[in-house]
């Protein structure tokens, strides 16, 4: 696989817009990169592939119907086609402000290679040499994408209730190019008889349920994967109108849309769905793009002294050229260090910025790094010289032995969901997910002696990051 960016090194001039607390020489340098998805216009199922899709789902609803356990009626057509939610969505216990963002539409341009109109008109779709349309809306991982799917951190879900009719698993996963493999799915017919499929999902993840099964409105299916024909982790969504095949379905409505005049979206998303993905802070320069399939190394860490050199770093997704991004790093007494506007220079479906900065935190406390872009403004928090056992741990929540050997237990009050080890660094050493309601036991034994954090998080949203030893 290879995947692109555009890496470009900006030297920043002292603004009249920049609010100092201290006086400071403002010449740092911002690193901005762009990720380009599926930059070898892999297709995501082959000719083959797709017939032998078509003939297993009409074989299953002809199966299901003779058992008269087929769930559509012809009747049903007449109450209109399902209004579908986002199929993606991301998993308890992640923080992030969004997982995806989008790298192709549907081509509504029967006409190859490189002769592309998407539903508004445009070209963000692809097709190939060898006469493939793209004829689904892939949606990829964004930012990190490896580490999200090894974390399975975005799931895939029912945009509409409906019927299990085919589903595949145990492909291989982490594919980065064209390899003829078949994917990892999940086929869903609806009340009208319209099927959607849901590809490349991650192996061991296709729901438990079997053919024939009903799914609910939200209903997780699996989690994003880079099975079959893939460049990377993402979700390959694709409708027809019925199980004859007769006509593909475009769920956006646009004015080059010719293959449906409304749109099947609950509520459609903008063409550029400018936004903010995630805002985060670094112990070190993020590592966003290793070697296809190797997990990135994002540094994150949410914990530092005074003399850190701290990176901050936004990953936004659907970036246009002209666009304004506003930042601010603002000291625990809600005063600026720093507030500054850039321009997008660049329209990309996913894009980074970072800033790093060391010997200017003159403050101890809970400090805040926060983005405004596409009409959202994101802040996130980190703290400066100011974690300590007895700091951190809220009333009635404790963690023991510390320093501890063996095994580390959480005693709460809450009910958690799941639990991260971090080195000092802010490397992510362990990731813990809870299936006991009252025991939380983490076993530390097989780390180095040393000090670490531990982020605990609720199942109802709640963090505390607590501090212990390993001897």
């Amino acid at each position: 696989m290879r995947h692109t960016f555009t890496l470009s090194l900006f030297i920043f001039f002292l603004l009249a817009s920049f609010q100092f607390s201290m006086a400071q020489d403002f010449n740092s340098v911002m690193t901005s990169a762009e990720y380009v998805f599926n930059q070898d216009k892999i297709p995501c199922v082959t000719p083959a592939q797709r017939e032998a899709i078509k003939t297993e789902t009409q074989n299953n609803i002809k199966q299901l119907k003779q058992e008269n356990k087929l769930a559509f009626k012809e009747s049903n057509r007449l109450g209109g086609h399902p209004l579908f939610i986002w199929p993606l969505q991301q998993a308890a216990g992640f923080n992030y402000n969004n997982t995806w963002a989008i790298s192709g539409y549907v081509d509504h341009n029967a006409n190859y290679p490189n002769q592309l109109t998407d539903y508004n008109c445009g070209t963000r779709t692809y097709d190939s040499a060898s006469g493939y349309n793209h004829q689904g809306v892939d949606m990829y991982l964004w930012p990190f994408i490896w580490k999200q799917m090894d974390d399975s951190q975005t799931e895939i879900i029912a945009a509409a209730p409906g019927q299990i009719i085919a589903k595949h698993d145990g492909e291989f996963d982490r594919s980065c190019n064209f390899n003829n493999n078949i994917w990892n799915a999940v086929y869903i017919q609806h009340n009208d008889g319209s099927i959607a499929w849901y590809g490349h999902m991650k192996n061991g993840s296709v729901t438990t349920k079997n053919v024939g099964d009903m799914v609910s409105l939200g209903e997780v299916i699996g989690t994003v994967g880079s099975s079959g024909n893939s460049t990377g982790p993402h979700l390959h969504f694709e409708i027809y109108t019925n199980s004859s095949y007769s006509q593909l379905i475009d769920p956006f409505s646009g004015t080059c849309n010719g293959m449906n005049t409304d749109s099947w979206w609950n509520t459609q998303i903008p063409y550029n769905y400018s936004g903010i993905n995630a805002v985060l802070t670094h112990s070190a320069e993020p590592v966003v793009f290793p070697a296809c399939p190797t997990p990135e190394t994002p540094n994150i860490s949410n914990s530092f002294e005074t003399d850190d050199t701290i990176y901050f770093a936004t990953y936004l997704r659907d970036q246009v050229a002209g666009d304004n991004i506003h930042l601010s790093i603002i000291k625990p007494d809600n005063t600026i260090l720093y507030d500054w506007n850039i321009t997008a220079s660049t329209t990309s479906s996913s894009w980074y910025y970072y800033w790093y900065y060391s010997g200017v935190y003159d403050q101890e406390g809970e400090w805040k790094w926060e983005v405004t872009y596409g009409g959202e403004t994101v802040t996130h928090t980190f703290n400066i010289g100011t974690l300590d056992i007895e700091e951190e741990t809220i009333e009635a929540t404790n963690i023991y032995p510390n320093p501890s050997t063996n095994f580390l237990h959480v005693k709460t009050p809450k009910t958690l969901e799941s639990a991260y080890v971090y080195d000092i660094g802010g490397k992510l050493i362990n990731t813990i997910r809870f299936k006991e309601i009252s025991t939380y036991n983490i076993d530390v034994s097989n780390i180095s002696n040393g000090m670490y954090f531990l982020n605990i998080i609720s199942v109802d949203g709640e963090q505390e990051t607590l501090k212990f030893i390993k001897q």
